[in-house]
């Protein structure tokens, strides 16, 4: 099971693994899939030493890095990311703030041990993003990056191709494939609306054919919904390339999820996943609690556009993660995750994860070959 992108990329599988743990990002590489760092929420100091990390752990192998310029922004132009940073700022009102630290409070969330220590803006921009470019090109084993929201900038893609990698880019309609193709992108990830993160609304079995069509022999990866080998196939079976997957890697062995929240996503079902802007001021599906049922309130505050949302929540994602089993973390905690959490139920390496989406396709392909008549 070799795709022209597996040739391309040097890897065993056309399985691809988004992921914000470098150590996933070297278990699946060296599985054979290829595993993608999520930059987001990185500074570019702190993406430098996840990629001296991976590169002194992965060997020869191939990885990719994934960041966030969406097509449209608060504060889009300026490429000052301080001057940036200060003015977007000063456009978040107080009570979004005071809003949010009410919500941390009664749940019993601690607060963060230095309060001069601001997270900032951290990604959502093209700013920061150029800055975690640069610094992913230079390495050698960094052989794709990928934009998470929309079509990245003309510069962004020629600095990335004339370094010798791949761009692509997620989309949630046909007509965004095809403004990515337009703009040379090397492959498109079209994810349905079943996927975790950042989705359009239409479904996964629904969109996949149709961008695939639409884009004719450009490589395309299925996102959304894939959770098993059978559901691989189908997607193989439609036309992908191969498939890009982030839910199965939130409760692997080698995530550094705390255990509550891993116990968090093992107790959900495909029914308890919302698609709410209450964190990042995008439409973004994760799991429904306190926190997005609170935004979404009309006594509440609206949720910010992005990256000004992005700026309200940065210390409740970083005080949920850290005290993870305190209070009642988990209701008020950022979680996001596709709807095949209702098939996460246990921990597996993520060895074991890409061998049996392996052997489930195998199994699967085996089943529908033998529908067919006998001669």
């Amino acid at each position: 099971m070799r795709t022209e992108i597996c040739e391309k990329l040097g890897i065993e599988y056309p399985i691809f693994a988004f992921t914000h743990c470098r150590d996933v990002v070297v278990a699946v590489s060296k599985a054979g899939g290829i595993g993608v760092l999520g930059a987001v929420g990185f500074s570019p100091d702190q993406l430098k030493q996840e990629l001296d990390w991976i590169d002194e752990h992965i060997g020869d192998l191939p990885y990719g890095v994934d960041i966030v310029i969406p097509q449209k922004y608060e504060g889009m132009g300026e490429m000052n990311p301080e001057k940036l940073e200060a003015m977007l700022k000063d456009m978040v009102p107080d009570e979004h703030h005071e809003f949010a630290k009410k919500l941390l409070s009664e749940h019993g969330v601690p607060e963060w041990p230095d309060s001069d220590d601001e997270m900032g803006l951290l990604g959502w921009n093209e700013a920061i993003a150029t800055l975690l470019v640069d610094e992913a090109i230079t390495r050698p084993n960094c052989r794709l990056i990928a934009n998470a929201l929309g079509t990245p900038p003309a510069s962004i893609i020629e600095r990335i191709q004339d370094s010798g990698r791949l761009v692509g880019a997620l989309c949630g309609k046909v007509k965004q494939a095809v403004r990515h193709k337009e703009a040379g992108l090397d492959f498109i990830i079209a994810q349905g609306t079943e996927g975790g993160g950042h989705t359009g609304e239409v479904g996964s079995m629904v969109l996949w054919p149709q961008i695939i069509d639409a884009v004719g022999d450009l490589p395309v990866l299925a996102a959304g919904g894939i959770g098993n080998g059978r559901q691989m196939l189908a997607a193989m079976s439609l036309g992908a390339a191969g498939v890009w997957t982030g839910s199965l890697w939130l409760a692997v062995e080698e995530a550094e999820a705390e255990p509550e929240q891993k116990e968090s996503y093992f107790k959900a079902t495909s029914e308890d996943t919302v698609r709410s802007r209450s964190w990042t001021g995008k439409p973004c599906r994760m799991l429904k609690n306190d926190w997005t049922e609170a935004w979404a309130s009309e006594e509440t505050p609206d949720p910010l556009g992005m990256p000004l949302q992005g700026l309200v929540t940065t210390d409740a994602i970083r005080r949920t993660h850290k005290y993870a089993g305190v209070g009642e973390c988990q209701k008020v905690a950022f979680n996001p995750v596709g709807q095949v959490v209702g098939m996460i139920n246990s921990v597996e390496s993520c060895r074991d994860v890409i061998f049996r989406l392996l052997s489930e396709y195998v199994d699967a392909m085996e089943r529908v070959n033998n529908l067919m008549p006998k001669e």
